[in-house]
């Protein structure tokens, strides 16, 4: 028999786009000289399953079925035993589930899993893998946490392979890969880390979860501009995707999820970094709403939806004469092309001229807006700078504005002004669409059509 040809392949270091050739540029990032030599081997490693048989998990065949005989019924889940995190898996664990969850150095992601696994070992099989920290760092670390340490299995080990055999005997619920960064496995010519290294081992460890049902938990590195670091295929690979990061005040994290085939994408937990560790925040509302007792000029209150639930948070404005020949647009946790959009808007339609104007706008806390919920917020706010008018310390404003000037509805309206009342506020502007039909209790809500109605209504 002919022996089997070691196959080779040329991928780009930055993007992950692989070529049969090498080329001088990626023709797909176009990075310069970035293209390396990788050898695809001849077969991939195949392991030994429960019947004995050398064919394993990799080799199985899959049965063809119609769509009609495929179960929906919904998978179970199980608990990490926090609220926050269950929040944003969507409900807890899913059997076979892979979950990458990314994050700057410090942030917490050791910490929270070694949480989560030391909680699910009271009650199931977990396994620790740690391939950046010895056992000793993280046997200190459980025992100033005051972690129950007695049921988690823990393993050092680098080599994907070799991971999957203990596996195969320990036969965990859980199992934590600490981090898929420093993974490996034998006939890929790349050192750890590489993007061919880094697919490769994440899709060998993700079929064995696939396979046997067991929940995979990957960490990942970020680079500097907060992306995923390694090959975008990386993302595609899991089936979910979360990213722990920091707020502007260091004491609590910001879990979101970005990718999420079992739960809502965007969904958003909030911790607090303890002595004890990461603990939930059972109000994040409280969190962004640290106000002093004074009302001062360009804030107010804007109710966010994140995933599930409403958020609150301050948005703070500052308009002042500009020294420049070029007014200076800036923004934090907001997008500065909308501003400079919402300007025009005020311009053309509110009449308050501010081309002569630096504005600066900043949402407190450390949260990013992506919805359109805080358009009109943000002119008020810019609008009581610019007039060094206070608004009312009880007003809170929602509302999406169009070119027209036009105040266009935002989804879950109601649910809204409920959490406004929760925190004690009296007075609502908000979209004539998404004013209630039935008056809620000790809360004026005034509902506008016009940027000019709500320039009245303040």
């Amino acid at each position: 028999m002919a022996k089997a040809k070691n196959r080779k392949a040329f991928v780009c270091t930055e993007c992950g786009s692989d070529s049969t050739k090498w080329q001088g540029q990626c023709p797909d990032c176009h990075a310069w000289n970035t293209m390396k030599e990788v050898s695809l081997g001849s077969s991939r490693p195949h392991l030994a399953n429960p019947s004995g048989s050398r064919e394993g998990f990799a080799g199985a065949l899959a049965a063809v079925q119609s769509l009609s005989e495929v179960n929906v019924e919904e998978a179970p889940r199980f608990s990490t035993g926090s609220s926050e995190f269950d929040r944003v898996l969507g409900g807890g664990f899913v059997r076979g589930s892979a979950v990458l969850i990314g994050g700057h150095p410090g942030a917490g992601k050791s910490t929270i899993l070694l949480q989560t696994l030391c909680h699910v070992a009271s009650g199931m099989r977990a396994l620790y893998v740690s391939g950046e920290e010895s056992l000793q760092q993280i046997a200190a670390r459980a025992k100033r946490l005051d972690l129950p340490t007695d049921q988690l299995k823990m393993l050092a080990e680098t080599s994907a392979e070799r991971i999957v055999q203990v596996a195969e005997q320990e036969k965990p619920d859980v199992i934590v890969i600490d981090s898929i960064q420093v993974m490996f496995m034998e006939g890929v010519d790349s050192a750890p880390g590489g993007v061919a290294q880094v697919r490769e081992s994440a899709a060998f460890l993700t079929r064995f979860a696939k396979q046997t049902g067991t929940v995979l938990l990957i960490v990942g590195h970020v680079t500097k501009d907060n992306s995923l670091a390694g090959p975008m295929t990386l993302s595609h690979i899991i089936d979910t995707q979360l990213m722990l990061g920091n707020t502007d005040d260091s004491r609590f994290r910001i879990m979101r999820a970005t990718k999420n085939r079992f739960g809502q994408v965007n969904e958003l937990g909030i911790f607090a970094m303890t002595e004890k560790g990461l603990k939930e925040v059972k109000n994040p509302s409280a969190i962004f709403l640290s106000r002093g007792e004074e009302a001062t000029s360009g804030s107010i209150i804007n109710v966010l939806w994140e995933g599930t639930r409403p958020l609150l948070v301050e948005i703070q404005a500052l308009v002042v004469e500009s020294q420049l020949g070029n007014p200076r647009r800036v923004t934090v946790g907001m997008d500065q092309n909308r501003l400079a959009m919402l300007l025009a808007v005020l311009t053309r339609h509110g009449g308050i001229f501010t081309s002569d104007q630096d504005v600066f706008l900043n949402v407190v806390g450390g949260v990013r807006i992506t919805e359109t919920s805080a358009d009109l917020a943000s002119l008020l706010a810019i609008v009581s700078s610019f007039r060094d008018v206070p608004l009312p310390q009880n007003l809170i404003a929602f509302g999406e504005v169009g070119l027209a000037g036009e105040i266009r509805p935002v989804a879950n309206g109601q649910e809204r002004i409920i959490e406004a009342v929760k925190h004690g506020f009296k007075k609502v502007i908000v979209p004539m669409a998404n004013k209630p039909r039935k008056a809620i209790a000790d809360v004026e809500v005034i509902g506008v059509n016009k940027l000019s109605e709500a320039l009245e209504a303040i």
